[in-house]
């Protein structure tokens, strides 16, 4: 069969148990392939530069597409980045399910059943 190798952008490398599908059941993300982490590799490799612009295009596309969903989050301007128009669109409107709660600042604030930040 075909052998894989994985490079990943960062400074850390996904766990990998040496068998071919990852371990679902780990508490972190697995991969189902070795491989290594290299720094700044979106500068570093032609192939990690090439999947950041992939990911940053299907990232704004979708965002647009949940700026329709959600025009009083404004979505279409800022990407889903935390910025200060952000904060406050989700402080005033609340957290939606897109919103990523592990993701500072949401994972600070006290989030109410439906959504709405404590204040």
């Amino acid at each position: 069969g075909r052998s894989y190798y994985a490079l990943v952008d960062g400074n850390r490398y996904p766990s990998y148990r040496g068998n071919e599908s990852p371990d679902v059941t780990s508490n972190g993300p697995d991969v189902a392939c070795p491989g290594e982490a290299v720094v700044k590799g979106d500068g570093r490799e032609y192939c990690i530069g090439a999947a950041s612009i992939l990911a940053k295009v299907t990232r704004d596309r979708i965002m647009r597409e949940y700026d329709e969903m959600y025009p009083a989050y404004g979505l279409g301007q800022h990407k889903g980045y935390p910025t200060a128009m952000h904060q406050r669109a989700i402080f005033e409107n609340g957290v939606l399910d897109i919103h990523r709660r592990t993701f500072a600042p949401v994972k600070n604030w006290e989030i109410m059943e439906d959504g709405k930040v404590k204040k």
